[in-house]
């Protein structure tokens, strides 16, 4: 669908002048905008307050200077960034990433779809995205730790609690999360919910680990029962091997499907028995080692260089989980011929617009990341509620609220598509029922927001 309103596309023009290659954030922005043309049909009043002008623009951009010292004595430098894109809905909330693929584009991409995603949990959190090029494969504990302190040095005058509470993404574990709080509560002499995420001696919540990945799961079911189908006897593909990704794997193998496929940067494992999901998280969790060392430990299993080809494996489902743009128009005509009916995103952007395109095109079910990858997010909603109350509420508290609201996304994309005129749409929908939430409160505020 184009931007045909001549508004939305006045605001995508302005939005590639003042953010000249950052394709990736571009892609984002084009891809809400062209979903909001029947909300701008209905309502002036959004129009006239020129809400979608504002909410494409980030409310505050922070950017700065990283020093750090590695183990050899010798000085380093590195960027780090913080996109605090809004807060209508509450705290600015979202994931901090630690690669050298790290840049602003990316940042603001993430940062703008994390409005989207935040507002369609419920619960109160702006959105926002964080990070640096820093990159911590290769480093020792102590370089890591290093970093991280130094990294905490600059960002904690831009966080807290009720402003800005991060939390971790590529490249920032639990262990980068346990230096940075660290580092914040020597800073400020304070304990509190600043970050997200944490280890569970230190106010982490249950089931945040394995948040997105079983709620990308509990989303993909909901598409599921639209069709009368579920994950019992499915075949399913999980691209990625890393957090999201595994607990992917391990909730859909629990369902009752056979997960036949998971990849790193190297390449993918193809296993026709299933992905033994215990041995993996050993190879991935525990050892850090590359995906290929599967195959030395799980007979009948076949390893294959290069990323791309594990679409072409028959399937029933789709649950990328790796990074943006990994799915391109080929890739989706490869799924739709070998019989995939139900693709859910798991990364963010894991699809290129033609490739969601092709999906739309040939009645595949397409759930876009920011409702079906909400889990994560909603989790540290939850994180954080249990922090506010010095309380910690059990796994399966946790996990039936993560279940409730991923139910609740669904329901409200699905809904938000019919009543616009998109029934079955569930990227249409989401982007709507995402973005009226906000533009609600931003309404509400006026123009100060």
């Amino acid at each position: 669908m184009d931007l045909s309103n001549a508004y939305l596309s006045g605001i995508y023009t302005d939005v590639c002048r003042r953010n000249p290659g950052a394709v990736e954030f571009h892609q984002a922005v084009h891809e809400v905008l062209q979903s909001l043309t029947p909300v701008i049909e209905r309502r002036s009043d959004i129009v006239e307050a020129g809400i979608v002008d504002r909410i494409v623009e980030p409310e505050r951009l922070i950017q700065f200077r990283v020093s750090w010292v590695d183990d050899a004595g010798r000085v380093r430098v590195n960027r780090g960034v913080r996109v605090q894109f809004n807060s209508a809905l509450g705290p600015y909330k979202g994931g901090l990433r630690f690669h050298p693929s790290v840049n602003l584009s990316i940042l603001k991409f993430l940062g703008f779809e994390q409005i989207f995603k935040n507002s369609l949990t419920g619960l109160s959190l702006g959105g926002a995205k964080g990070g640096s090029d820093f990159d911590p494969k290769g480093k020792s504990d102590a370089e890591v730790m290093r970093f991280c302190q130094s990294f905490m040095i600059e960002l904690s005058k831009h966080i807290g609690a009720d402003t800005d509470v991060p939390a971790g993404d590529i490249g920032v574990g639990g262990r980068e999360i346990g230096f940075l709080y660290g580092q914040y509560k020597r800073l400020t002499d304070q304990t509190t919910g600043v970050l997200t995420g944490k280890g569970m001696s230190f106010g982490g919540s249950l089931v945040r680990r394995e948040a997105t990945g079983y709620g990308l799961c509990y989303f993909t079911e909901e598409v599921l029962q639209s069709i009368g189908k579920s994950f019992r006897g499915a075949k399913v593909l999980v691209s990625g091997s890393g957090n999201v990704a595994l607990y992917a794997t391990q909730k859909a193998t629990q369902r009752g499907a056979t997960v036949l496929a998971m990849s790193d940067s190297s390449g993918y494992v193809y296993d026709p028995n299933g992905i033994d999901i215990d041995v993996m998280r050993q190879i991935k969790e525990v050892e850090r080692a590359r995906i290929i060392e599967y195959t030395h430990r799980v007979p009948g299993s076949v390893f294959y260089p290069g990323f791309s080809g594990i679409w072409t494996i028959p399937c029933n489902i789709a649950l990328p989980c790796a990074t943006q743009n990994e799915i391109d128009e080929e890739s989706a005509c490869a799924l739709i011929q070998g019989g995939c009916k139900v693709v859910c995103e798991g990364a963010n952007m894991p699809s290129t617009p033609e490739a969601i395109a092709a999906f739309v095109k040939n009645g595949v079910l397409f759930g876009p990341a920011k409702a079906a990858n909400a889990g994560g997010v909603a989790t540290s909603g939850l994180e954080m509620s249990q922090n506010s109350i010095r309380m910690g509420w059990t796994f399966e508290e946790v996990d039936a609220r993560l279940r409730e609201i991923m139910r609740n996304i669904y329901k409200n994309s699905y809904r938000a598509a019919a009543e616009y005129g998109y029934e079955g749409n569930l990227m249409i929908g989401a982007n709507i029922a995402g973005f009226l939430k906000v533009a609600e409160a931003m309404l509400a505020y006026g123009i100060t927001y």
